[in-house]
């Protein structure tokens, strides 16, 4: 009797995408790696369909965590650390069958491969368990636990309740155009909505490089919140600005779009790539350099600023689910320190009656109206700017303190915005 050999597990179909989603989670989960810089590594050799399915198996487990692991601990009185092989493997095959409308076969047929041993067994009897009673992941999805009591803290239960809905919903695509008197143009013919000249909201399932205008270089993606920081600089008619921090460009397109003479510096080679290909696409015009900005300094002060600081990036959490499972305290707290160190350094590059815009896409004070407060407090030639109504898109609001803060409640009815702290600091001219 002739015994059937069975395939060599790595010839299984999906399973090198899944192999690679284990190992992404792994960079993310244990290492705190960013989502996005690590699938380069954990996906290499795949062809780019397998690519989009380990970011998407991924994503969507970091987006649905809390929920999946209350799965798995309800049916198994064993013990599992959250970062056992065992728990991570439960967590793919279970996210693409409740979420990635995989069969339950194929998804388990591809997970045990992942694991030997005992542990085999054992995620072959949770995962039947949980879907023999066939669960629903709950919607909005369930923040992080420390998340949820840090904002509740900072914000209160209304931004935490907002920013779980919102957690739940697709983000939508915005635009900004190279020229704000195309506006009407570009809504009608892309088919978008618009709330402030020069945006343009795109509909749903819109394929960026194959609609009109992309090619041409008459706009590029940036969220509205994003946005308003080089919008509240207002025109530049040939005055100098600064764009720290500048790559991949969406900032530094704007101002020079609105007539200013910029000098964007960021300290990542690559990201700088992008920017000067996205300048190359629009034709539009900036002098790019690449500097570490704690020892790189201006020749002479310029009129205005952009520090679109590094920060956390709590704020695009809708994106980016692995900020909240990759942010705590410590790295607030380092960050926040950068964040300080950038802005005084800076302080002294501006001239006396010029701007310095300080912005962050985080949802965290630390990185924001308390950095400002800081920042004044040491700075008595500084003051805030305030920035008026008709100065912002429709549906955003200053803050009575003058500056502006998106939360997950903005634009909630018309598919939010990302969270984002903008500050527009003026230099006395004494």
């Amino acid at each position: 009797m002739v015994r059937k050999s069975q395939p060599h597990p790595d010839t299984v179909p999906g399973l090198p995408a899944r192999r690679a989603a284990l190992r992404l989670l792994d960079a993310v989960l244990r290492r705190g790696d960013p989502l996005e810089l690590a699938l380069h590594g954990a996906a290499q050799g795949l062809p780019p369909s397998d690519r989009a399915l380990v970011h998407a198996i991924a994503a969507e487990t970091l987006r649905h965590l809390p929920d999946l692991d209350a799965l798995i601990d309800g049916a198994t009185q064993q013990v599992l650390p959250p970062d056992a092989k065992a728990r991570m493997v439960l967590r793919i095959a279970l996210v693409q069958t409740l979420a990635l409308d995989t069969p339950p076969h194929a998804a388990i047929a591809t997970a045990l491969p992942l694991i030997d041993g005992g542990p085999r067994k054992l995620v072959h009897g949770v995962f039947g368990t949980v879907t023999r009673s066939a669960p629903t992941l709950p919607v909005p999805p369930t923040l992080p636990t420390e998340v949820a009591a840090r904002w509740n803290a900072q914000w209160g239960a209304a931004m935490v309740d907002a920013a779980a809905r919102a957690y739940a919903i697709r983000p939508p695509v915005d635009i900004s155009l190279r020229d704000p008197a195309e506006t009407a143009r570009w809504t009608e013919e892309l088919g978008g909505t618009s709330f402030a000249p020069g945006h343009v909201r795109l509909p749903d399932g819109a394929h960026i490089p194959e609609l009109p205008g992309f090619a041409e270089g008459a706009w590029w993606v940036q969220d509205i919140a994003a946005s308003c920081a080089a919008r509240l600089l207002g025109l530049g008619a040939g005055r100098s600005v600064l764009d720290l921090c500048a790559a991949p460009g969406g900032k530094t397109m704007q101002l020079a779009a609105a007539g200013w003479h910029v000098t964007a510096l960021d300290q990542s080679a690559k990201r700088l790539e992008r920017l000067t290909e996205n300048l190359t696409r629009t034709g539009l015009v900036a002098q790019v350099a690449q500097a570490d900005l704690r020892t790189w300094q201006p020749d002479a002060p310029v009129d205005a600023i952009l520090l679109d600081a590094p920060c956390t990036a709590t704020g695009i959490y809708r994106r980016h689910p692995d900020v909240l499972h990759r942010i705590g305290a410590r790295q607030i707290e380092e960050l926040a320190q950068l964040q300080a160190d950038l802005l005084a350094r800076a302080a002294d590059w501006v001239k006396p009656g010029g701007r310095i815009l300080y912005a962050t896409c985080s949802l965290e004070q630390a990185e924001g109206e308390d950095q400002i407060a800081h920042f004044l407090a040491a700075r008595p030639d500084f003051a805030i700017d305030p920035v008026q109504p008709e100065e912002l898109p429709d549906g955003f609001t200053p803050t009575p303190g003058g500056w502006l803060r998106t939360l997950p409640d903005t634009l909630s009815d018309r598919g939010g915005a990302d969270g984002f702290f903008i500050a527009r600091l003026a230099r006395g001219t004494n």
